[in-house]
């Protein structure tokens, strides 16, 4: 009885729904009417052959005949009664066997189970919520948003206008309330006021109406959304948006960076402080094929390596690892050093010939402009005709055709290209095209975008060196964004994590606390009160109120407070 008002208050107050409670009732009232004239000409037929019965027999005969069930008790004995019996067992079959389901569940059925839906959907987040991020719609980049914020404890609540699907995201442990992303009710709900953030992706008109709502009630909430063209940046800022994230010219610009062309140079990738995070590719250098401790890097640069990519796989740093030509080392040093590690390696000649682009929609449009800036040639293919004359503008040689086709890939330049840039919104597209352009050019470097985080692994087995999610970059955006960070694009479930000395670590060495052997998490820095000291080696003492700047996954940090708490 607890849900039964709300309920009934919902069914009622619908118009469609009174309207459909009136026909049900019509047609009620004319199978009644119908049934009585059955009841009452069985008994003048009856009658008629000398049968004498009670009215309620005769209610009780029409009802088993229209019914079909035909005890067979009373029956008729002439040509015209067996004929009225006909009549009414027909009508029966299409007025209680056929019309009554029907017109019962789409008149009253179907709205009662929606009413218990919309009932049952959660319409408000709890009471003394704060510091929660309110997300405007559950897409790829929300998803991956929730495992973020779900794995550093911060609360979210998505906004789902159907109350059918806020129930089935209830159920699958998703914190939802239900509600129109343009009425301001619904954000005075979700205690817009309290948030930490509120983000929304519901594209640039609909992201426009969903600030100018949020900024009639809530003035000062920091409000994220995403741009899908760089023309509505100044209009989501002019609607009052805190932060505007062009997220597909992002995606473009973070492929050109991890290009392998022109000179051999440090990628950073993020920051903490002072201290950089970087990135730099072994390809092609004299660094391939040697062990960390011969690089001797830390000795010349006092930059430290803590971990190497492989293939999409972050494998700890240690002094005995062989970097290969696809090895992609992580490095931690400052601004100073990494310059340093840059002019070390200026001496190497680079292949000058065009980076190849395949796909020229708005993330490849974007790759092609961040490259241009840098002064490097572009060759681009496009199936699309009604885009040769924008990549023209921008590129130096655009191929309309396929990029499955041999012929256009070795007109574009496949065969000597340094970098090939898949860049297409369909994954399995991109899967395929790092099987063919690996096949026909095995030196070069294949960098790739992915949409959704699964099919990282599969993109890194297909051939690709160097992958960026969509959904990724967008969550670590917001998450950057509210948590007042820098952005840092280091690879899939990788962060930096801030945690202070465990007692039991206190005044041993870093190598004697075996942090990286028993978690997994690199080391990066150590911080005693105002100094922070990057790079700390194995004979660092881990001071007894001091705290540890670490990198790696979540999961390497739960481990770390699990083993060490």
């Amino acid at each position: 009885m607890k849900f039964l008002s709300p309920q009934l208050a919902y069914l009622l107050g619908q118009r469609e729904t009174r309207q459909n409670l009136q026909a049900l009732f019509r047609y009620l009232a004319l199978l009644a009417g119908t049934i009585a004239l059955y009841s009452v000409l069985f008994h003048f037929l009856m009658a008629r052959e000398g049968q004498e019965h009670t009215w309620i027999t005769g209610f009780y005969w029409t009802l088993t005949v229209m019914s079909t069930l035909g005890f067979g008790d009373i029956t008729f004995h002439s040509d015209l009664g067996r004929g009225f019996s006909i009549l009414v067992l027909l009508s029966g079959i299409v007025l209680l066997l056929v019309l009554l389901p029907f017109v019962f569940i789409r008149s009253f059925y179907a709205p009662w189970l929606e009413a218990q839906l919309r009932t049952r959907a959660p319409r408000s987040v709890a009471e003394g919520t704060t510091g929660h991020v309110v997300l405007a719609r559950l897409d790829t980049v929300a998803r991956a948003l929730i495992d973020r914020l779900r794995q550093l404890s911060i609360p979210y609540v998505v906004i789902e206008p159907d109350p059918a699907r806020a129930v089935e995201l209830y159920a699958d442990d998703v914190a939802v309330i239900t509600g129109e992303v343009d009425n301001v009710d619904t954000y005075e709900s979700a205690r817009a006021g309290e948030a930490l953030l509120v983000f929304s992706s519901l594209g640039d008109a609909t992201s426009t109406n969903v600030v100018l709502t949020l900024r009639e009630r809530f003035p000062d909430v920091p409000v994220a959304a995403l741009a899908e063209s760089t023309d509505s940046v100044d209009v989501l800022q002019l609607a009052g948006a805190t932060h505007v994230i062009p997220l597909k010219q992002r995606l473009g610009e973070q492929l050109a960076s991890r290009v392998d062309v022109g000179q051999t140079r440090a990628l950073v990738v993020g920051r903490f402080e002072d201290l950089l995070i970087a990135e730099f590719p072994v390809h092609n250098t004299q660094l391939a094929g040697r062990t960390i401790r011969d690089t001797k890097l830390r000795e010349v640069t006092g930059i430290s390596i803590i971990a190497t990519w492989e293939r999409g796989r972050l494998e700890p740093g240690h002094p005995d690892t062989v970097l290969s030509t696809y090895s992609v080392p992580v490095l931690v040093g400052t601004k100073e050093q990494i310059d340093e590690l840059d002019a070390m390696f200026a001496i190497y000649q680079p292949n000058e010939n065009p980076v190849l682009v395949l796909g020229g929609g708005k993330v490849g449009a974007a790759a092609i402009r961040a490259l241009k800036a840098k002064g490097v040639a572009v060759h681009v293919v496009e199936r699309d005709p009604d885009h040769r004359d924008e990549l023209a503008a921008i590129a130096d040689r655009v191929w309309i055709g396929n990029a499955s086709d041999l012929d256009v890939m070795r007109k574009a330049g496949i065969e000597g290209a340094p970098s090939v840039v898949l860049s297409t919104a369909d994954d399995a597209m991109n899967i395929f095209l790092a099987v063919y352009c690996r096949r026909l050019n095995p030196d070069t470097r294949i960098v790739s975008r992915i949409t959704e985080a699964r099919n990282l692994e599969a993109v890194y087995r297909a051939g690709a060196d160097s992958v960026l999610s969509y959904s990724t970059l967008g969550a670590q955006s917001v998450l950057a964004l509210a948590r007042g960070r820098d952005t840092m694009i280091i690879g899939e479930g990788v962060d930096i994590f801030v945690e202070p000395v465990p007692s039991g670590l206190r005044e041993k060495t870093l190598a004697e606390s075996e942090i990286g052997k028993r978690t997994g998490l690199n080391v990066i820095a150590v911080r005693s009160g105002d100094q922070l000291e990057s790079n700390p080696g194995r004979d660092t003492r881990l001071p007894e109120a001091g705290e540890l700047v670490m990198l790696g996954a979540p999961e390497q940090r739960d481990v770390f407070r699990a083993v060490f708490s």
